[in-house]
Order: structure tokens, then C-alpha cells, then sequence
């Protein structure tokens, strides 16, 4: 089998593929995705309804009927989650792949943001995804096989304004699955951490303002950016060719990502012109 063919992203039919955030977004491009690939999926998010509407485009994408799995989960709910994982074991009996991408941002500036968000904050983005995670790990350790993948961000490594605690979140979990690829190498278990710039989805209209009310407003840098079809077509590439950081977007923001390692004071002065410019100072 030549590199290509190998790196293909066939490979991953009758593959069980698991996504959270799974009903819009990132996670809805990726299942719908996956499903043309062959793969079987399991659909996780809050609103059932949406993930029913879901599944049904995955079947229009190519997949059987019997081969998409809606598991309704919240993703801060711990206690759901034993159950969830034992629905998705009794119909496919394995997890190949665990997409944790759950996730909500936030628009407001430190002083202006109650506790509270910053709280949401970390129990969606960091503690949701570890807590899913060491419910599937052992299921993989006892296969011998599979591969954990998380959504971070661009803020997960650059620091922006109206996002301090989003830029946390998103950082703590690059660190905590840049971490566990060290521990769980040798169990044949695979680690790929999704690094997306600015992509065309809802997440700034969900974003919390400093009250917790989501802001209901579509960035300009969101609204103009990578088309979500695009940025899953790419991470679904980067994850048959191996790939254990996939940064995914094709705006201004990515060069940032190499301009931090080579220049980080400089990162510090754009970002701080960001912030003047939503002042008004510029």
C-alpha cells in the first residue's frame, strides 16, 4: 500500500468515530464528514432534536442507517457519562476515536466578567473533556488502540482580548492532551490536539458576555473566516495522515502561531493593538 493510499481518509470506514459538540459547527462538519468516509459515528451534544437532524444528513452522506448514533450528553455532567459510554460500546462494542469538541467561547473583559463565566469556562472546555476522556481511555487501553483527539483553538496558544478566559481554557487543555500523549504513547494510544483559527460557526452568537448571557453577535474575523466544511475536510486529512497538532484556518490569526515561538513581545503588541482598536483608541 503506497503512503497515499495509506494516508487516505478511507481508512477510517467501519471505524467508530465519537464527537461531542456533535449538533452544529466544527462537530457537525467533522460527523458529517466522517460518515462520507465510511466511518460509524456517535453524535453527542445537548439538543437531541439537532442531533437528530444530524444523523439524518450523515445517512445523506453515506452512511447506513444502523451506523449513526445519537448519544445526547451533557458535557459537564459526569455522572451521564458511564451510561453514555456503555450505549456506545453495546451497539459498535469499541471506541477507534474520541473527538472532544465541545466547547463555548466568551466575549468580555476581565473586569467586566463574573465568576461564574469563568467557571463555564473551564468546566465546558477543560474539565468536560477530561472527564469524557478518562471514562473512554481505559476502553482503548483494553483495545490496544485509539486515538484522542481535542478541539483547542488559536487562543490556546496567543493570549486575545475579551477572551482571558476562554485563552485559559483553551490553553489548560492543549497542555492537558499535549501531557497525556507522553503517558498513553505506549498503550498504542494516539494523541492529535485541533488548533482552528477563526471558522465560520455560531461560536461567537454562543459566546458568554462578563453577565453569562450569550452575546447573540456574529464576529467580523468569525463571519469572514474558513468555511466550516473546509476546516473539517482539512482535520480529517491531518488525522489519516497522523498528525498530532493540526492547526486549520487560513486567516491573518495563524501566522500569529509561528510569530509566538519566534517573536512572543511582538504577539504581546498586536494583541495589545487589538485591544486599543476595540476601545476605540485607534
Amino acid at each position: 500500500m503506497s503512503e497515499q493510499q495509506h494516508n487516505s481518509p478511507q481508512q477510517f470506514a467501519n471505524k467508530i468515530v465519537w464527537v461531542t459538540g456533535a449538533s452544529s459547527g466544527i462537530g457537525e462538519a467533522l460527523a458529517k464528514n466522517f460518515a462520507s468516509c465510511g466511518a460509524r459515528v456517535v453524535l453527542s451534544a445537548r439538543n437531541a432534536a439537532e442531533l437528530e437532524r444530524v444523523r439524518q444528513e450523515c445517512i445523506a452522506a453515506g452512511a447506513n442507517d444502523t451506523d449513526v448514533l445519537v448519544v445526547p450528553l451533557d458535557i459537564v455532567d459526569y455522572d451521564a457519562m458511564p451510561a453514555a459510554v456503555e450505549k456506545v460500546l453495546h451497539t459498535f462494542s469499541r471506541v477507534d476515536m474520541l473527538i472532544n469538541n465541545a466547547g463555548i467561547s466568551q466575549r468580555s473583559y476581565c473586569l467586566e466578567t463574573e465568576m461564574d463565566v469563568y467557571r463555564t469556562m473551564l468546566e465546558v472546555n477543560v474539565l468536560g473533556q477530561i472527564a469524557l476522556t478518562k471514562q473512554v481511555l481505559p476502553v482503548m487501553v483494553e483495545q490496544g488502540s485509539g486515538h484522542l483527539v481535542v478541539t483547542a483553538s488559536v487562543a490556546g496558544k496567543l493570549g486575545a482580548p475579551l477572551r482571558t478566559g476562554y485563552c485559559a481554557a483553551k490553553h489548560a487543555v492543549m497542555g492537558f492532551f499535549d501531557a497525556l500523549r507522553s503517558e498513553v504513547a505506549h498503550q498504542g494510544i494516539r494523541v492529535s490536539t485541533v488548533v482552528p483559527g477563526f471558522i465560520r460557526t455560531n461560536i461567537s452568537n454562543n459566546a458568554l458576555k462578563g453577565t453569562g448571557e450569550a452575546t447573540g453577535k456574529m464576529d467580523e474575523d468569525i463571519d469572514s473566516g474558513m468555511a466550516v466544511d473546509e476546516c473539517a475536510q482539512v482535520i480529517v486529512l491531518g488525522l489519516a495522515e497522523g498528525s498530532e497538532e493540526i492547526a486549520v484556518g487560513n486567516g491573518p490569526e495563524m501566522s500569529l502561531l509561528d510569530l509566538k515561538r519566534e517573536n512572543p513581545t511582538q504577539v504581546f503588541r498586536v494583541a495589545e493593538g487589538m485591544a486599543a482598536q476595540l476601545r476605540g483608541d485607534l
